[in-house]
């Protein structure tokens, strides 16, 4: 029997089949060095690769949950590659979806708060990142064996890229009863409005145990939703009545805001805030432990030089194709990575002394890996920033940086502003600059035979 069991990457025992869909299967594992329990889903490269939008899904998918790590949302833990597939190592949450629980009957109010809590403090979290999921429903919520919530599948969410477009989503998306009516016009929307209104849609749905607009004519059931017209069942409290009445608006500008959720008297009752940053409280101590999200196939570690970047990763990260590189959170913009022919030493010394200059904190937390923690607290803590040496080629080294805690909007300015200027001796190239010299090409393919 034991002959039986595949083992990945030297490290996860791929178990039995939790299910399917069009493009992914996922397992039962288990990490072999601690018996942790995870979902690994698995999906084959080129069956996506021929379906754009699928692809763009998937990327999307990773980059938002690698983006998003809270208390109630499963957490990414590695994505892995070959060459003909995509392993998304993740949580593994036992108590399967609410819609289960929602199934067999509407929730006593008490049950219904403390998910609609757990679930606003998540989606709250998610829209300080910038990322807006799209799809909140009873069947992408998921219970742990604590029955907390866990929101998953994050395929059809949105990041917030573009600031300056005003900040309007244009994709219509979602499941139709949970869907805002701005998203079925086709002016734009905001996607922080938009979910707000499909977590008004799930608290009625768990205080009631059925949906608030339905109808078996799906253009009769949007024009309910354009209007917001539904009823209140007779066992409603006023205080839940009134909350859902400010959450069902189809006016999205009077429409309520989270912080306002927050406030409201019904809502407050038992609340406590999960704080998202308790991982990361003693960051330069507990790193090791930490650092847990691996962004490439495979690492071969030296102690006298950078870990050594496999042919896989660069290639994908600086051509064209499947681009694996840009599914993760500190990739997706441009500048957050940067080619050099400078010694590791010399580039973690440039690094060293820019940080201390903006008066942030700085630690080795690796021999080729640093920690830049901000002077003071912004919106969503001490912004913290890493950087890693890799090498590629003989005189090419890669630095990557990624936001390990704080604003995003924060990290944007500091890397565009101050980070990119003052490292302008020791780059030779942005990632994203359009520059790929055939001395680097030449070293890839060499690299890709081994």
């Amino acid at each position: 029997m034991g002959d039986d069991k595949k083992i990945l990457f030297d490290k996860y025992e791929l178990g039995r089949l939790l299910g399917k869909g069009t493009f992914a299967k996922v397992y039962y594992g288990k990490h072999l060095g601690t018996n942790e329990c995870v979902a690994i889903k698995v999906i084959k490269k080129d069956e996506v690769i021929k379906d754009e939008r699928m692809m763009e899904q998937i990327k999307r998918e990773i980059s938002t949950m690698r983006l998003v790590r809270h208390p109630n949302i499963v957490e990414l833990k590695e994505v892995m590659a070959t060459k003909s597939k995509i392993y998304f190592v993740m949580e593994y949450v036992r108590g399967g979806e609410l819609f289960a629980k929602v199934e067999r009957g509407r929730l006593k109010e008490d049950a219904a708060r403390k998910y609609f809590q757990q679930l606003i403090s998540a989606v709250d979290f998610c829209h300080s990142r910038g990322v807006f999921h799209r799809d909140i429903k009873p069947e992408n919520l998921l219970l742990d064996e604590n029955e907390d919530l866990k929101i998953s599948d994050f395929g059809l969410s949105a990041l917030h890229e573009h600031p300056s477009s005003g900040g309007l989503l244009h994709t219509q998306c979602g499941t139709p009863a949970y869907i805002a009516p701005e998203v079925l016009m086709s002016k734009g929307y905001d996607g922080a409005k938009a979910d707000i209104w499909s977590c008004g849609v799930v608290l009625y749905v768990l205080l009631a145990g059925f949906l608030p607009f339905q109808d078996e004519n799906l253009l009769a059931m949007y024009r309910k939703i354009y209007k917001a017209e539904y009823e209140f069942p007779p066992w409603f409290s006023s205080e839940s009545k009134r909350l859902v009445s400010k959450l069902l608006v189809a006016d999205p500008g009077k429409r309520i805001s989270i912080q306002g959720i927050m406030r409201v008297s019904w809502f407050r009752k038992g609340f406590k805030r999960p704080n998202a940053f308790s991982m990361q409280e003693s960051m330069f101590e507990k790193f090791d432990e930490e650092e847990k999200f691996t962004m490439h196939e495979t690492i071969k570690k030296s102690p006298s030089s950078p870990a050594f970047l496999n042919a896989f990763q660069f290639i994908s990260s600086m051509s064209t194709g499947f681009d694996l590189s840009n599914m993760f959170e500190d990739r997706r913009k441009a500048g957050s990575t940067f080619t050099s022919r400078c010694s590791a030493k010399v580039i973690l010394g440039k690094i060293e002394m820019v940080g201390k200059k903006f008066g942030f904190k700085v630690a080795r937390t690796k021999d080729f890996k640093l920690r830049i923690v901000g002077p003071t607290e912004g919106r969503k803590g001490r912004l913290s920033v890493t950087a890693e040496v890799f090498k590629v080629a003989p005189e090419v080294t890669v630095v990557e940086f990624s936001k390990f805690s704080g604003d995003t909007l924060e990290y944007i300015k500091f890397r565009e502003e101050d980070i990119r200027p003052a490292l302008k001796d020791v780059v030779w190239t942005w990632q994203g600059d359009n520059v790929f010299d055939s001395d680097i090409q030449i070293s890839v393919e060499e690299l890709s035979k081994q």
